[in-house]
Protein backbone atom coordinates (compact mmCIF):
# COMPACT_ATOMS: atom_id res chain seq x y z
CA UNK A 1 0.00 0.00 0.00
CA UNK A 2 1.05 3.56 -0.72
CA UNK A 3 2.24 5.87 2.01
CA UNK A 4 1.64 8.97 -0.15
CA UNK A 5 -0.02 11.99 1.43
CA UNK A 6 -1.86 14.51 -0.72
CA UNK A 7 -2.78 17.85 0.82
CA UNK A 8 -5.88 19.44 -0.67
CA UNK A 9 -7.24 22.97 -0.61
CA UNK A 10 -10.97 23.45 -0.03
CA UNK A 11 -11.28 24.49 -3.70
CA UNK A 12 -10.03 21.02 -4.73
CA UNK A 13 -13.10 19.34 -3.22
CA UNK A 14 -16.49 18.92 -4.83
CA UNK A 15 -19.61 20.66 -3.50
CA UNK A 16 -20.13 17.83 -0.98
CA UNK A 17 -16.62 18.08 0.46
CA UNK A 18 -15.27 15.08 -1.37
CA UNK A 19 -12.43 14.19 -3.64
CA UNK A 20 -11.53 11.08 -5.57
CA UNK A 21 -8.75 8.58 -5.94
CA UNK A 22 -6.84 7.88 -8.12
CA UNK A 23 -6.06 11.55 -8.45
CA UNK A 24 -3.75 13.49 -10.75
CA UNK A 25 -2.82 15.49 -7.63
CA UNK A 26 -1.27 12.30 -6.27
CA UNK A 27 0.75 11.98 -9.50
CA UNK A 28 -1.11 8.79 -10.43
CA UNK A 29 -1.55 7.56 -13.95
CA UNK A 30 -5.27 6.92 -14.14
CA UNK A 31 -4.97 4.18 -16.73
CA UNK A 32 -2.95 1.87 -14.48
CA UNK A 33 -4.49 2.57 -11.11
CA UNK A 34 -7.50 1.20 -9.28
CA UNK A 35 -11.20 2.03 -9.89
CA UNK A 36 -12.20 5.62 -9.07
CA UNK A 37 -13.54 5.99 -5.54
CA UNK A 38 -15.01 9.11 -3.97
CA UNK A 39 -13.66 10.07 -0.55
CA UNK A 40 -15.33 12.38 2.01
CA UNK A 41 -12.36 14.52 2.98
CA UNK A 42 -14.39 17.33 4.57
CA UNK A 43 -16.03 15.09 7.18
CA UNK A 44 -12.87 14.42 9.20
CA UNK A 45 -10.22 16.42 7.36
CA UNK A 46 -8.34 13.27 6.36
CA UNK A 47 -9.23 10.03 4.62
CA UNK A 48 -7.28 7.02 3.32
CA UNK A 49 -8.07 5.39 -0.01
CA UNK A 50 -9.21 1.80 0.62
CA UNK A 51 -7.51 0.59 -2.57
CA UNK A 52 -4.04 2.11 -2.54
CA UNK A 53 -3.65 3.65 0.91
CA UNK A 54 -3.00 7.19 -0.31
CA UNK A 55 -3.97 9.68 2.38
CA UNK A 56 -5.89 12.79 1.36
CA UNK A 57 -6.05 15.63 3.88
CA UNK A 58 -7.07 19.25 4.00
CA UNK A 59 -4.22 21.74 4.10
CA UNK A 60 -3.77 23.47 7.45
CA UNK A 61 -6.18 26.36 7.85
CA UNK A 62 -8.50 25.30 5.03
CA UNK A 63 -12.23 25.60 5.70
CA UNK A 64 -14.86 23.76 3.70
CA UNK A 65 -18.07 25.73 3.26
CA UNK A 66 -21.16 23.63 2.66
CA UNK A 67 -23.79 25.53 0.76
CA UNK A 68 -27.13 24.13 -0.32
Amino acid sequence: MSQAVVELAAKDLNSHGGGFCPSPQADMKLWNSHPKVYLDVAKTGEVRCPYCGTVYRLKAGEVVAHGH
